[in-house]
């Protein structure tokens, strides 16, 4: 059953249609489609749980030149995750918007993101990929401007920019590609590729430039400048999808190359380069999250830090033979980005509704707000928690597979930095929960509807309770990749 494959983007993209034509029915409409969007992801879901691996060509031309759909259980898992995080954020937008002009520009924007991302992760071939990848970018900055202020629109002209030279930097790469092997299919260029040991200088050339354009929208250390102003400027539904699902979209491009095309390519240097500037992420992201004055922008460069530690599995992907270890390793990452994706979804939220209520986020200010706030409060507290990866959450399983890994492997320094990044971690969010149980009041402008902090709590609690707890399917979902359906 290929059908969840298309209506995962057809779906969203004709919500963006109806969205646009009705305006004036702009918020239902984005309701309506975010609910049966998220329905064909765990269609989608279940059918690669039944068959294996899904392909779709269509168009009924040749592989190698038609659009490709193809769902593995990598590919499946984010494609839940990214779905069920973004009905919880149409949720949420669904009230957070006052002004009809802003309801008017967000939904048709958001649904477009929604079907970019939904296409990014589910594309067969790089040129399709790169279609993708622009329509994420230029949605995502144009959702950023929204407040209409002098700092969000700079940022987000910023992250533009950032946005089209990654982008252009991918599809130079894919040019050379193209060039050297007549195909952009994936399938076929990862046999091209491996078959083809005389042109492994354009091959490495092709990496180095895909890589390092997607590296740039990943926000991977020291290229992550532009994330900070342009995440915690935006609105917070904005921000917690930003966070949450568009960064993580870049790195899954990587993890695929890493994976599927450039296989006989990467070596262990390059490896250890992405790792290196993961770990400077981590631990710089840390700090300065630690040192943040607003809560939005702590959540901010903690996504920094977040992004860091996935780059920390590809040495140790390297360095572990194929079989049950490399496996776990393979899982315990996307349990980690899948956690991070929920939990920082959460948080952002959380961030929105008390800069809301408060009229600021400034974190030396909010005393009072866990009295005030309470439900808001705790879905900081379990993000937050899922973010240190303390137990159940499945950033703890993820973080301690990796530990495991990385002494197994030698590379014990790994481990090192994921213990000075989780104490810092828990430094930030434990400042952030001192503030709130302080008993300095936080002046309220107007109560929250008690309804608008449902999704924020919610999608913080899966990140602890369901994925901590319940993570097992996720290795029976990863163990399908390899299956054709």
């Amino acid at each position: 059953m290929t059908a969840p494959l298309v209506l995962c983007i057809v779906l969203p993209l004709l919500g963006a249609l109806f969205a646009t034509a009705l305006p004036g029915r702009a918020v239902a409409v984005g309701i309506v489609t975010a609910l049966v969007t998220a329905a064909a992801a765990v269609a989608l879901t279940l059918a690669v749980w039944e068959q294996g691996t899904l392909h779709l060509v269509l168009g009924g031309w040749e592989p190698a030149l038609a659009i490709a759909l193809r769902a593995d259980g990598i590919a499946t898992a984010l494609v839940l995750m990214a779905n069920l995080v973004a009905l919880g954020i149409s949720v949420y937008a669904s009230g957070y918007f006052q002004d009809a002009i802003r309801i008017r520009s967000f939904w048709p924007l958001w649904l477009l993101l929604w079907a970019a991302l939904n296409g990014l992760f589910l594309a067969g071939d790089l040129f399709n990929l790169y279609v993708m990848l622009e329509l994420l970018g230029i949605s995502a900055a144009a959702l950023g401007a929204l407040t209409g202020n002098r700092e969000a629109i700079a940022a987000n002209l910023r992250y533009l920019l950032v946005g089209l030279l990654g982008s252009i930097t991918y599809l130079l790469g894919v040019a050379f590609l193209y060039t050297a092997h007549g195909s952009l299919d994936i399938g076929i260029l990862a046999a091209a590729i491996a078959a083809n040991e005389q042109l492994f200088a354009v091959d490495a050339a092709a990496m180095t430039l895909m890589i390092s354009g997607l590296a740039l929208k990943a926000a991977l250390f020291p290229l992550h400048f532009w994330l900070p102003p342009a995440h915690a400027n935006a609105p917070a539904p904005v921000s917690a999808a930003l966070s949450a699902l568009v960064v993580k979209a870049a790195f899954y491009l990587i993890l695929r190359l890493w994976l599927d095309v450039f296989a006989p390519v990467t070596g262990m240097a390059a490896a250890m380069l992405l790792a290196l500037l993961g770990s400077a992420a981590v631990l710089w992201g840390s700090w300065r999250a630690l040192r943040a004055a607003r809560l939005k922008l702590l959540a901010a460069y903690s996504t920094v830090a977040q992004i860091g530690y996935l780059f920390l599995f590809l040495p140790l992907l390297v360095a572990t033979p194929e079989g049950p270890a490399r496996d776990n390793l393979l899982a315990a990452l996307l349990l980690m980005a899948v956690t991070h994706g929920f939990a920082k979804a959460g948080f952002f939220l959380a961030a929105g509704l008390v800069q809301t209520n408060a009229g600021h986020d400034r974190i030396d200010e909010l005393g009072g707000t866990a009295q005030r706030l309470p439900a808001t409060t705790f879905a900081i507290a379990l993000a937050g928690s899922a973010l240190i990866g303390l137990p159940p959450s499945g950033s703890f399983i993820g973080k301690w597979l990796l530990m495991q890994q990385a002494i197994a492997t030698g590379q014990w320094w790994w481990v090192v930095v994921i213990l000075a990044g989780t104490a810092l971690a828990a430094a930030y969010v434990f400042r952030v929960l001192s503030r709130a149980f302080g008993l300095e009041p936080t002046p309220l402008r107007f109560i929250t509807d008690p309804r608008a902090e449902v999704p924020a709590l919610v999608l913080a609690l899966v990140s602890v309770a369901v994925l901590g707890l319940a993570s097992g399917p996720l290795w029976t979902l990863l163990g399908l990749s390899g299956a054709d359906a």
